[in-house]
């Protein structure tokens, strides 16, 4: 994934301009549609009846690491630039983990034991945690760049419209998705039909100003739990990569490198702070809640990569605000390059940091012999 950024980068107008900011915003409909795959194999992830087992220590550590992670970014984000839709966004994308990387990690050393079974939910509803904060924080931010009136009424009935809005419309469609599927056997009419449900919210979701990734996460879940089938997401997995690198490579050619300089105090926040809020909260959530000892140890390690949601929540942020004046470009900006640039730190750090808190906690399978702790 950070290849294909370093490519786009090259690629984009910090250096060959082979991918114009124009021709960026011609391929929206690409990054739509990745972003699309994003939040209904998250979605896919959340099998209520694999949850269930783990009790609320996960509901509660998921919250307390996502919310600790805003507060502290968005209070320094707010220190430093004095901009409170800046900071509020900032915080919103630092509540998300990279689950990919790692769950990677998890199987590549066959992990299993508590810590195990803990990181696995909480890095997917931590993703559910992220995208329902992004929806408050892009609300009211979005309210504060039109000068609209923030009564206290409208700070919580736009954000709770647009999060309501994804869960009915993603809830509806899934569950009808899963009984238009039991009567295909096939995994082409499974990849046709799904791929059209996809498409259906997501066009819905733009037009009715709902959140693009929450709609189709909402739609995946719906969609495991109703059918608890996984032939629907087997399929889209299949169709999913060339997407999923266009989207990183267009992530990096968006990358503007002449403001990195600038943004070297922001991202530096951003990236001790994000890791502060993510190892505290998740220590104080597995504390209040009771988890084992190696979850409150060594859980926090395994949360700070930072990848596809963030990322595609930074770009839809792009989308929102870029055309709501000067501030709104800058912010859509801060968020591209800021995200596109810690990015590469957090994926540099959090895999290793991940196998060093199974080894630790004794975790790690077969491989684990051969493998310093």
């Amino acid at each position: 994934m950070v290849g294909y950024i370093i490519i786009g980068v090259f690629l984009g107008s910090s250096f060959l301009n082979v991918v114009s900011l124009k021709t960026i915003d011609q391929l929206t409909l690409l990054s739509s549609l990745a972003l699309a795959f994003i939040g209904f194999t998250i979605g896919g992830e959340l099998a209520f009846r694999d949850l269930k087992d783990l009790g609320p220590s996960i509901i509660v550590i998921a919250l307390m690491e996502s919310l600790t992670a805003f507060a502290l970014v968005a209070g320094a984000i707010f220190m430093i630039t004095r901009n409170l839709p800046v900071a509020l966004i900032f915080g919103a994308l630092a509540a998300a983990t990279a689950p990919a990387a790692t769950v990677d990690v998890l199987w590549e050393y066959k992990a299993k034991g508590p810590l195990t079974t803990s990181l696995f939910a909480v890095v997917g509803i931590d993703d559910a945690v992220a995208l329902i904060i992004y929806g408050f924080a892009s609300a009211i931010a979005k309210a504060i760049l039109t000068h609209s009136e923030l009564s206290a009424v409208s700070m919580v009935l736009v954000p709770v419209y647009a999060i309501l809005g994804a869960i009915a419309l993603g809830g509806l469609v899934g569950f009808l998705l899963g009984q238009v599927l039991k009567r295909f056997s096939g995994e082409t009419d499974h990849l046709l039909v799904t791929l059209g449900a996809i498409l259906l919210v997501s066009g819905l979701a733009i037009q009715l100003g709902f959140s693009l990734i929450l709609t189709n996460m909402i739609l995946g879940v719906a969609l495991i739990n109703f059918s608890r089938r996984r032939v629907a997401f087997t399929a889209i997995a299949r169709i999913s990569p060339p997407f999923y690198l266009l989207f990183f490579i267009l992530v990096g050619a968006r990358l503007q490198i002449g403001l990195v300089g600038q943004l070297g105090i922001m991202g530096l926040a951003y990236i001790i702070f994000r890791t502060v809020g993510k190892s505290a909260g998740a220590w104080f959530g597995a504390t209040i809640s009771g988890a084992p000892g190696v979850v409150r140890k060594y859980l926090g390690f395994g949360l700070l990569s930072q990848a596809g949601v963030a990322i595609g929540l930074s770009i839809e942020a792009a989308q929102t605000f870029r055309g709501l004046g000067s501030e709104g470009l800058n912010l859509a900006l801060l968020a591209v390059n800021v995200i596109a640039g810690t990015t590469f730190v957090f994926q540099v750090l959090g895999p290793p940091l991940t196998k060093m808190a199974i080894f630790r906690a004794g975790e790690a399978g077969s491989r684990a012999s051969k493998e310093p702790s």
